[in-house]
């Protein structure tokens, strides 16, 4: 076991205890949105010097943007800004994270071992890989990248084409999952959008994402030692009833909570009730060292999360205040406000903004009517799907880039192309609707 500091077990505790205060949110008794992101806040500044050199300035520098944009947007524009919550952009994701931490106390530490079922490599395994992640993806979100990026990593360090296949996989289910978070957000801003348009073109266009992927990928690498994702029962037991558990929660138990507040406190309840098996005290022995090891091992993803966060808040704080509130940028919303759009999102997102700052932005500059929800709908999803896969701050990258070290932008430079082939393909599916609901 890896020997710890007391400084970092101590940033450890506030990193769970950050978890439980999200949690006990959940219910609604009471508001822990302030303490959620204060006591995660505090544990990145004791395991500051722990985080890498290029993460640390990485992180550096979206808080110190996000800060001067706060400060612009209250005292030269002298607008309204909300200075106790402004720690909490991601917060939530974050908890997420760490709640998807505990899934590693489901089974007994038996270190690295090779994942069940057959290891295919090849275009095939990068195929086994991506289709694992879309589908479970579509409901488990973010999660899945680290459940079979982990998967995948017992064996070797994981590859930039294992890298690829994780991130097009998930980000490819943004263009149709009614329970991505994407969806959450842009049904929010679009509430008259009609779903079955969406899936009509988004579902072929995800696929088509696979198929790119696995032609382009099999061209560029030498794939002959490269495993896939194994498909065979015993792999996918744990995805799938983590999967059918947040459907029963989502459609039965808990309605009205996200999928990603699901997910929060699903994976370390179901962690819990595994280990109890072996009594309370191997349970609490398993939490703790999961405590005081894990989570403050996981510097590098909380502290690029929080640091984004706080980017994104500094962003929208300082275009509400130049903007306002009474300007409109498009009279109408068509096939070419949509595709103008479209392009703005992704190329703000290859310059380090995700994607839901432009989409948010886009939203409340823009009046809608009629079946221009549904297009505008569409055209965020699309924006959503390319700009995470090609966007070095995105969410997945950033989960990429905390829990295994590559760096963003290499993976940026990695999907030029296929950003390049998908949104020519985006731009078609756009036309193509605008003459459907417009």
């Amino acid at each position: 076991m890896q020997e710890t500091t007391f400084r970092q077990r101590l940033a450890g505790v506030l990193i769970l205890l950050g978890l439980i205060a999200q949690i006990l949110g959940f219910t609604g008794l009471i508001n822990t949105a302030h303490a959620v992101s204060y006591v995660l806040w505090l544990a990145v500044i004791l395991l500051w010097k722990d985080i890498p050199k290029r993460s640390r300035f990485q992180a550096g520098v979206l808080m110190a943007l996000g800060i001067l944009m706060l400060l612009v947007a209250r005292f030269y524009y002298h607008n309204h800004v909300d200075w106790p919550a402004m720690l909490q952009g991601n917060a939530f994701v974050v908890a997420m994270l760490v709640g998807v931490s505990f899934i590693s106390l489901v089974g007994k530490q038996q270190g690295r071992k090779k994942a069940p079922g057959k290891r295919l490599t090849g275009s095939g395994g990068v195929l086994r890989t991506w289709l694992g992640v879309h589908f479970l993806g579509t409901i488990l979100n973010i999660s899945t990248v680290i459940m079979v990026g982990d998967r995948l990593a017992r064996t070797a360090p994981l590859t930039i084409p294992q890298y690829l296949a994780l991130n097009r996989g998930l980000s490819s289910a943004a263009l149709w999952s009614p329970f991505f978070a994407s969806m959450g957000i842009v049904i929010a801003l679009a509430p008259q959008m009609q779903y079955s348009y969406v899936a009509l073109f988004g579902f072929p266009l995800a696929m088509i994402s696979g198929l790119l992927t696995t032609l382009e990928l099999g061209r560029r690498f030498d794939l002959r030692e490269v495993y896939g994702f194994s498909l065979a029962p015993r792999s996918l037991i744990m995805p799938v009833i983590m999967a059918l558990l947040v459907m029963v929660f989502h459609f039965w138990l808990t309605p009205r909570l996200s999928i990603v507040g699901i997910i929060t406190f699903l994976i370390p309840a179901v962690a819990l009730i595994y280990n109890l098996r072996e009594g309370i005290g191997y349970t609490l022995w398993r939490v703790r060292q999961h405590t005081t090891t894990r989570l403050p091992a996981m510097r590098g993803e909380v502290s690029l999360f929080l640091a984004a966060g706080l980017f994104t808040l500094g962003l929208s704080a300082l275009v509400a205040a130049v903007a306002g509130n009474d300007w409109t940028l498009f009279e109408t919303f068509g096939a070419q406000q949509g595709m103008i759009s479209f392009l703005s999102i992704v190329l703000s997102a290859l310059v380090g903004l995700h994607p839901i700052i432009g989409v948010s932005v886009l939203a409340s500059i823009v009046s809608l009517h009629g079946g221009e929800h549904t297009l505008f709908a569409f055209v965020c999803l699309c924006s959503w799907a390319v700009g995470t896969s090609v966007g070095p701050l995105s969410g997945i990258n950033l989960s990429l880039q905390g829990r295994y070290g590559i760096n963003g932008y290499h993976m940026m430079k990695n999907n030029l192309l296929y950003a390049a082939v998908m949104s020519l393909l985006s731009l078609a599916s756009i036309t193509a609707m605008s003459y459907l609901v417009t």
